[in-house]
């Protein structure tokens, strides 16, 4: 065997040895990750090759929505063409909403829902169909009805509505939306710009998200494709069950919707079909969740639970002995984290049902009953308190209810107000604010402006836990 042949057989064998290796620990590698990798449906399923069955399915219990609406005044368009949007001080000619010289005007919408029952009972969003004159519902084999309003709650925007004389409806059945995990694949359906029957795909993007439209809000993000007329169309998992209800997009987004998950929906809906209304509990209490320098002053190690910025006076809270300050950490053997959750927690309880919540006070926890009350979407619960301090840089004063009323507090709170604050001075520096009410220096409860100065003087570094409008309580450090 001559050299030349000699080497290039050894560098075969190594080479075949090298590739070897390298399947060996390419088996050894993948056997770990698919150990690694929790057997989930949604890990099953990691792209599906088709949405056509789970779409064919689901297609005959998605309707379209179409409303008319009477606008007295003819409107925001009447208004715009014929009014004088120049003029800032009569922008309209005094042709307002309601001005007998305006014509009225027919508003036409689009919008989309399921059906969830054989009684011809389906959901929908609130707004889709609110303030509506006539309302029509069209099925996937194009027969069209005539749909009554059973229900409506505008907090949450879920509407239930009903069509009469129709045979064979196919509802749809409701999954578990607390099952739903970031990165599942949905399939959204309804009549985007009056366009019936679309099927868009994608995934959840998020869950919780918090977008402001009302005090229940807890959407389920994704990137399936949602559009005007998708309003009130379901949220499909991979096993056709819907998981939410497509409600809102972001103005100007792409690949950004909200739906309403169907675990909060489903109570409503039950509500909504057996009375037509939503009636939810009230405790009576202005909270806020926990700032970490909030868990640090009130010793809480993990950051959970939320703090009981107000009582109002009367209501359930106040009867049972909760106070400001006190720190709620569970409500009928429930954890609470989050204001969020407090708020959807104590809606879902029964009005007149007696529930023991916990409390974190001074240190210690205590558990109190306490009988939930109804609670009033229809007023304004929100009451406002405010309050000062002294020194370092600041003008404080006593609180009086002419300077409640001005800075906006409650006549009955207690503490000191900030009147002034000096710019450069240490207070500015540290974040108080004029309309700041101090409630305590250190831990220590303060209600006058001698109380103030002479705990300012005892020490060197200063806590103090003041409360501040549209803002809630707050710990400003002070060396």
């Amino acid at each position: 065997m001559n050299r030349a042949r000699k080497n290039r057989l050894i560098f075969g064998l190594m080479v075949s040895l090298i590739a070897g290796f390298i399947w060996v620990y390419s088996s050894l590698e993948s056997e770990t990750i698919a150990k690694n990798v929790p057997e989930t449906e949604s890990q099953a399923i990691m792209v599906p090759a088709s949405f056509s069955e789970l779409a064919k399915a689901a297609q005959p219990g998605v309707v379209n929505i179409r409303t008319v609406k009477t606008v007295k005044g003819g409107g925001r368009v009447f208004r715009h063409f014929f009014g004088n949007p120049f003029d800032r001080k009569e922008p309209f000619h005094n042709f307002g909403p309601f001005d007998e010289r305006a014509p009225d005007f027919k508003q036409r919408s689009l919008g989309s829902g399921f059906i969830i029952d054989r009684q011809g009972y389906i959901v929908t969003n609130n707004h889709v169909i609110e303030g509506a004159d006539e309302i029509k519902v069209r099925l996937a084999n194009e027969k069209e009805f005539d749909a009554e309003i059973v229900g409506r709650d505008p907090n949450t925007d879920l509407a239930l509505i009903r069509i009469k004389g129709a045979s064979d409806l196919t509802p749809l059945n409701l999954g578990d939306s607390d099952k739903l995990t970031v990165g599942s694949w949905v399939v959204a359906m309804g009549s985007p710009f009056g366009l019936e029957q679309t099927v868009t795909a994608g995934i959840v993007s998020a869950k919780g998200r918090v977008i402001g439209s009302g005090p229940y809000d807890d959407f389920i993000q994704t990137d399936a494709s949602i559009n005007p007329g998708n309003s009130g169309g379901p949220l499909l998992n991979m096993n056709g069950e819907v998981v939410g209800i497509n409600t809102a997009i972001v103005a100007q987004g792409q690949g950004i919707g909200f739906a309403i998950p169907v675990n909060l929906a489903q109570g409503i809906i039950t509500q909504l079909k057996e009375k037509g209304s939503v009636t939810r509990g009230w405790l009576g209490v202005g909270i806020q969740d926990l700032t970490p320098e909030l868990a640090e002053y009130y010793g809480i190690e993990d950051n959970k639970g939320v703090l009981v910025a107000q009582v109002f006076e009367g209501d359930p809270a106040d009867k049972a002995g909760i106070k400001a300050n006190d720190v709620i950490i569970e409500v009928d053997g429930k954890s609470v984290d989050t204001s969020r959750d407090l708020t959807a927690t104590i809606a879902a309880v029964p009005v007149g049902k007696n529930i023991p919540i916990t409390i974190l006070r001074d240190g210690k926890t205590r558990t109190v009953n306490v009988k939930i009350a109804k609670r009033d979407d229809s007023e304004p619960m929100a009451k406002q308190e405010l309050e000062s301090s002294g020194e370092l840089g600041i003008r404080i004063a006593e609180l009086t209810p002419e300077t409640a009323k001005q800075f906006g507090h409650s006549e009955t709170d207690k503490g000191v107000l900030v009147v002034g604050v000096e710019p450069g001075s240490k207070a500015e520096a540290a974040g108080v604010r004029q309309g700041d009410l101090v409630k305590e220096v250190n831990r220590k409860p303060v209600s006058s402006v001698s109380q103030l100065r002479t705990e300012i003087e005892k020490h060197a570094e200063l806590q103090l836990l003041v409360k501040r409008p549209q803002a809630g309580f707050l710990v400003i450090k002070i060396g």
